[in-house]
Formats: structure tokens, sequence, C-alpha cells
């Protein structure tokens, strides 16, 4: 709503002597007369239409939506019995995980949702140092419990946790459930594990596929799927994995001064990433009124082109013997943004049944060896190539340095481009 630095401002406008906080003051006044709570009001989401937001989703190459159902300022954006604080009273007076679950299944789409309650233990602690509307018991129910990071969560706490869990499980029937790094607290442990059983129980139940996603080692291995935060691996994992980005630089809400990645961004990334056997969660930050931004729109509809085209070599595939070749380093880690953009010279690798693909991370202008394909890699004898989504005949030779693949005059799609290659049995 305030739309201002990112989406930690219920955060950092408590934090005395942040930028936040300075603007806050000068813009709204002291913390003690309008605080975090007073913004609700303000925030009527009148112009969100979850079917064109799905829809737009679906053009965009989604096969899945996950909607933030509550983030660490403890709003919840769905219709809970265990707390008033939500858009279902308050604010847009609207159930927005329930009207974007059932836009998102009308559309054929998989619907997931993410959690980012665990952090509000401490999320608004900042308020407590000053004369805030935070101190006010009146609220205590909404900012609550702002206590310090290094305090271990009460046993209240952590049941309202997975009774807030158990609860979205129950009326959404997410098939993924996302949750930020901070579960990782060994007191919720018990918890953490309860929630878990509950959840696959309920996919079993369901005859549906769920799946859980989580931070560092919140999970023990292959319990949970690893979700890496506006970063990527930069090898092949055996288990599946997932990356979360934000089309935005600055920040995952929506702010007035947000700078945007490109279509050309997305969609190498995303082939690097599918290489290397992950997922891309990407993410939009819509204005208050409930509309998307036009820098939004833009990416997501150009992802969706090339997809529409090259969505062969991507979606249902595997990894390969290896993710690729090229002189670009790949980023790895989290957040490790792709600094040093990719280009043609770089490929990448994926996989259907016989069917290899070789993604060049950019638009040829000269030919494009693969040097991982050479006569001499004992990876086979090619049989044929095509270009994905042209009729137009390559020009193509396996040598010993390389299969050496001729320049189209024309391709297909923009930004990226994906040779489809079968070899003799």
């Amino acid at each position: 709503m305030p739309a201002f630095a990112n989406e930690w401002y219920p955060r950092n406008m408590y934090q005395q002597g942040s930028e936040e906080f300075k603007h806050h003051v000068a813009v709204y006044g002291p913390q003690n007369k309008f605080g975090y709570k007073d913004f609700i009001p303000m925030f009527k989401a009148e112009k969100f239409n979850a079917d064109e937001w799905v829809v737009l989703f679906k053009k965009a190459g989604a096969k899945y939506v996950v909607p933030v159902a509550e983030h660490h300022d403890g709003f919840a954006m769905y219709k809970t019995t265990l707390s008033k604080w939500n858009a279902s009273e308050m604010g847009p007076h609207r159930d927005v995980i329930g009207e974007l679950a059932e836009a998102t299944r009308r559309q054929g789409l998989i619907f997931g949702l993410s959690s980012h309650r665990i952090e509000h233990w401490w999320f608004m602690n900042g308020g407590r140092k000053f004369d805030s509307d935070v101190n006010d018991p009146k609220y205590e129910d909404f900012y609550g419990p702002a206590r310090e990071e290094n305090e271990t969560m009460s046993p209240e706490y952590m049941n309202d946790w997975l009774l807030r869990c158990t609860e979205l499980v129950n009326r959404y029937q997410p098939q993924l459930f996302w949750f930020d790094w901070w579960i990782g607290q060994p007191a919720l442990d018990p918890y953490k594990k309860s929630f878990a059983a509950y959840y696959y129980n309920k996919g079993i139940e369901w005859n549906k596929g769920v799946v859980i996603n989580y931070k560092l080692e919140d999970f023990p291995e292959g319990i949970a799927v690893l979700d890496l935060e506006r970063g990527k691996l930069g090898a092949i994992r055996n288990m599946p994995w997932q990356t979360d980005d934000a089309i935005g630089n600055k920040s995952w809400g929506y702010t007035v001064d947000n700078t945007f990645k490109t279509a050309q961004y997305v969609i190498t990334n995303l082939a690097d990433i599918v290489s290397k056997n992950g997922n891309l969660l990407l993410n939009i930050g819509p204005r208050p009124d409930g509309t998307i931004t036009d820098e939004d729109k833009n990416v997501l509809l150009g992802v969706g082109k090339w997809l529409d085209v090259n969505g062969e070599a991507i979606y249902a595939t595997r990894t390969w013997k290896i993710f690729g070749e090229g002189p670009t380093q790949s980023a790895s880690g989290s957040f490790a943004d792709q600094k040093v953009p990719f280009t043609a010279l770089d490929i990448r690798f994926t996989a259907t049944g016989d069917t290899l693909y070789a993604i060049a991370l950019g638009i040829p202008t000269r030919a494009t060896i693969i040097k991982s394909l050479s006569s001499k890699s004992g990876n086979g004898t090619i049989l044929n190539i095509e270009m994905v989504g042209s009729s137009e005949k390559l020009r193509w030779s396996q040598k010993e340095n390389g299969l050496i693949i001729q320049p189209l005059k024309n391709y297909p799609s923009e930004n990226a481009v994906a040779y489809r290659i079968a070899f003799k049995k």
C-alpha cells in the first residue's frame, strides 16, 4: 500500500533511522498516530479480478500459481477463523486466496500458496522500542508477539502457526505449500513434522500430488523440495529443486520506483534452471487496487510467447548427461542474480525420451558449435536436427571439434532458440 522501498516496509517503518521510518513520518505522520494497521482501510483491491490474473498467467506459460496467503506482516489474504486481521473482514473484504484458487483451477492450472507466518514472531519488534501503536494492547493480536529473533518461540505461537497452516490446507487444498527460511528454528521441528505428516496424508486423501517448498536445510533431503530465493544452482541436482525470483528487482511487492527484469533474462534463466532439474516460480507485484503493472505484464507475455514456440524443450523434460556448455559462468546459490547475461554461445540441454534439446541462450548470428556433441564425444551419432518451431531445413555437420549448426536467416522466436536432436539407435 505505501509503495515505498520494498515488501519489508511494515517492519522498517518501525526501525528508527531507516529510510522507511523517515518516509513514513514525513508522509503519514508519527507511528503512534498512523501505524501499519492504518493502511488496511486504504487497501481496497477494487479492481482485482482473479480470472483476469490467471488468464494472464496461463498466457505466460505458467503451470502452477502460488499466491502469498500471509506475509511477515501478519495480515492474512484469506478467510480465516484464527484472526480478524484478514482481507475477507477488512480492506478488500474479499477472500483473495479463495478467489485465486477457484480461478486457477478453472484454467486447469495447479494451485499452491505460501505462508510467511512464522517470521511474524519478530517482524514488528522495532515498534516496541519507541512510542508506536505496536505497543497499544488493542492491536496486540495483529502486531504481536513482536519479540526478538534470538528468543525461542512460545508453544502457543508455534501451535497457532500449525493451526493456520492446517486451516489453509483444509480450506484451499493447495498442491504446493511454500515456506520461507525461518521455519528452520529448532523449536519448530515437532510442529513442522506434524504439518508435513498432515499435509502429505491429505494429499493421499485427495488423490493428488502435493509438495512442500523449503529453504536452506529446513527439511531433510527427500522430504520436500528445495527452493532458492533470487538465485539458482550451478550444476544438476538429482532431486527436484526450484528458484523463486521476482520480475521486480528492488521489491517483491509494488513500489513506484521498482525496476524490472527483461523477458530475455527470465527466458534464458528458465532454460538454465530447467537444464539442472529445477523449476522457476516467478513473482509479480500487483498494485493495491488489484491491477498488475504493464512492466510485469509485458515480461509475462514475452515469456509466454517464447514458450508457445519452445515449450516442448521445457515442459515435462528431464536433465541430460550434462546441463550445458558455453563461456558464460552461471550464477550459483541464493541471492545470486545472473549478472553476466547469457549469449547464443551458451547452450543448455534438456531431454524427453530419446529426444535431446539444445537451447541456445541467444539468437545465433554465426555457426553454433556444440562441443559436447562432437563425433569424438561418445554421446552418439546424430541422425537429424530440427529447429523447434520452424520447418526451415538446417545445415549441420558432426565433426571432431563439435556439432556445427549453420545460422538461419529467420528464427521462429526471439531471445533464445531450441534445437531438436535425434540420434541413431
